[in-house]
This record gives C-alpha cells, structure tokens and sequence, in this order.
C-alpha cells in the first residue's frame, strides 16, 4: 500500500510499526474534522483557478461520502495507511480517480493534521465546559434537596465553623463555572489557522487563500507568519489540558470529600446503590469506586499536561515527528475528564445528605461568639478571641 510520501523505495515493517505506532488508531478521532478541511481546501483551490469545478465537486462529494461512511463504522484507518491524511486520500482518489490526486496541492500534511486538532479541540473544549457546567447543575439540584441541612466546616479536617450542604455545593459549583470558563478560554490559541503554511514555510509559487479556508472553517484568524506555526505546536494543547487538569482536580476534590463523607466514622451522606460497587469477600461492603477513581484522576491528566509541555520544550523551529506524541495524552486526558464528569453529574442527584448522623459540635460557634463579644462590647478582637479561647481549652 502506498503513502503520501511515497517514491518507489520499500519501507521496513518495523518502521512503519514503529513510527506509526498508535497514530493510525488516533487519527480515526479526527476523520470528520480532516474532511471538513479538506473540503474547505479543494473550495479554495477551485477559487484560486488551481482546481476545475468538476474536480472540485469530485472531490467534495467523495470526501463528504467517506467521512458519512467513517461515521458509520464502514471503514477504519489501519496502520498500513500510516495516518488518516493517507487513509482518507487513498480511499478518495480509488473512488474518483485522479482527482483525488489533486486535493494535496498547497497543503502538507503538518498543517493537515494541526487544522484537524485545532477543531477537535474547539469541539472537546466546548464539550468539557457543558459537562462542568452539567456537575455545577447537579450541585444545585443537591442543594436544593438539601436547603437546611447544616454540615460542620472543616479545617486542617478538624470542625472549625458552621456550613451547610447548600454552602459546601455552591463552592464546587462556584468552581466548576469557572473551569468552563477557563476551557471556552482556550480558544484563544485554538482558533488560529494553521492552513497555507504547508511544511512551515508556506507554499511558494502557489496562490493560495489563506483567508478563505480560514472563513470556511470558522477560525477566529490566520496563524502569521508560516514559521509559527509549527513553533505553536503543542501549546493549545498544553493549555487546553491544563483547564482540562484543572477540572478533573475539582472533580476530585469533590470526590475525595464524599467519599469521606460517606464513611462509616461520619456517615453524613449515603451514596446511590447503583454508584457503588461490592466487596468479593466482604458481603456487608458497598465502596465508593467510582468516587475514588474519579480522586484519583488527576494523577492522569497532571501526567498528559506534563508530556504536553515536555514533548516540544527543547525542539528547535520546523516541524519534528516526535510532535505527534501530543495526540495520545491529549485524548487521554479529555476522555477521562468528559467520563469522569458525566458520572458526576449523574451520581449527584441521587446523594442524601442524613441530618440525624451530621453532629455540630459546640466549638463551631467558637468564632462567631467572639465577633459578638466584638460587636456587644467594643473590646480589640485579640482579647475576644482570648476570652473565647479559654472557655474551648482541654482540661
């Protein structure tokens, strides 16, 4: 089978296992986004007099057919195409002949295969903030369940203040807007075009419309210059899984505080049955798995923004091959956020918060008495917060 690259010389199976490696699998996330790029280049080229409208039309139709038969699980990128951009060409010019030839001239496969990223990641960034703004829903809703249910605040895990489930779940909710926020904050470094700078260096002798496959595909502007771009490479990606990391942490402080909750010694919550997992010799067990695995999902997406961030941290300028490892920690780490948030916000609905196990030890009101102290008698803090502290002191 050939590849795009291609020039008669045999390739060892080993290299190509190798330097595809898992890429092949990857690539068959990014075949819808490959051919909406696709198209909006041969529409380009057809503008520019470097296509004919047949073949343009040609090439639109095919592609629209293949990405219609990807979706439904008719065909997969193997690895003997080596990556979708093969896979989706070879597949094309097999079903409209030469034409299919056609729709590489003024692109490379660097710029192919960012365009298709960058709009998987506008379409996953919006897909992680709805799913956090799903969990802050879901607090609202347990929340509401719960108006006057009183909960001990915690510092240091020792009772410190008085709280309630309304307070505790609106501060995860607070936090979990903001981590939509900061996603549909990504935007900035995703919403460049990559398109017309081919290699890195754009493609001279051609005139092509970088404006146009920009407009097509509803980027917010042209990455300029050329040399850029590949300079770019894995910074929205970094930063998309840093917002990305900053949410399954929420999500897992969230977690973590249930699954403490939810213990025997405290039992201020009674997780759903159907959430919880048993125990293989203990019939009595219900374990809050779910919970747990969801606290410790951070570890996985600390490690992917870390190899985001190291895979391209001492390149020099161009395009380099080891640029591809971007893709797997990338989906990784989304994957993992957009499960672990829709069993969240699945799970949440179903708490009950049990007001007969939650205990106010009297300290609560220890702060609260001094500020009345304050208030009633005029006297410095310091000497209210002594007052207090006495009444509180063992022995």
């Amino acid at each position: 089978m050939s590849r795009l690259w291609d020039t008669g010389e045999s390739l060892d199976a080993r290299v190509l296992a190798y330097t595809a490696g898992e890429d092949h699998a990857l690539d068959d996330r990014l075949i819808a986004h490959d051919v909406a790029a696709s198209i909006a280049h041969a529409a380009m080229l057809e503008r520019q007099g470097l296509l004919t409208a047949a073949d343009s039309a040609a090439i639109r139709n095919g592609l629209a057919a293949l990405g219609r038969e990807h979706a439904r699980g008719l065909w997969r990128v193997e690895l003997a195409d080596e990556d979708g951009h093969t896979a989706l060409e070879r597949r094309l010019t097999a079903r409209i002949g030469a034409a299919g030839g056609r729709v590489h001239l003024g692109r490379s496969r660097n710029d192919q295969v960012l365009a298709a990223l960058r709009l998987w990641m506008r379409a996953e960034a919006g897909v992680l903030a709805e799913r956090a703004r799903a969990v802050a829903a879901a607090l609202g809703t347990v929340a509401e369940a719960h108006a006057g249910v009183a909960l001990p605040g915690y510092t240091h895990l020792q009772p410190a203040m008085p709280s309630s489930v309304p307070l505790w779940a609106g501060g995860f909710a607070a936090e979990l807007a903001d981590d939509a926020a900061g996603l549909a904050a990504c935007a900035r470094r995703i919403e460049k075009s990559p398109l017309g700078s081919a290699a890195g260096y754009g493609t001279p002798g051609l005139p092509v419309d970088r404006e146009a496959t920009r407009a097509a595909l509803g980027f917010a502007e042209v990455q300029e210059p050329v040399t850029a771009v590949q300079l770019s490479r894995g910074k929205a990606e970094a930063q998309l899984l840093f917002e990305v990391h900053l949410l399954v942490q929420d999500l897992g402080r969230l977690a973590a505080d249930l699954v403490w909750f939810a213990s025997k010694e405290l039992g201020f919550v009674a997780l759903p049955a159907a959430m919880t997992t048993g125990s293989s010799i203990m019939p009595q067990k219900r374990n809050p798995d779910l919970f747990e695995l969801a606290r410790a999902a951070s570890s996985v997406t600390l490690g992917a923004l870390v190899e985001a961030l190291a895979l391209p941290a001492k390149l020099p300028s161009g395009y380099h091959r080891d640029l591809q490892r971007l893709k797997a920690p990338l989906f990784r780490a989304c994957d993992l956020a957009r499960t672990t948030a829709e069993l969240l916000a699945a799970a949440l609905p179903d708490l009950r918060f049990l007001p007969e196990r939650i205990a106010l030890p009297p300290e609560l009101g220890a702060a609260e008495e001094a500020h009345r102290l304050v208030l009633a008698e005029g006297i410095p803090f310091r000497e209210a917060y002594s007052r207090v502290a006495v009444r509180y002191r063992p022995g």
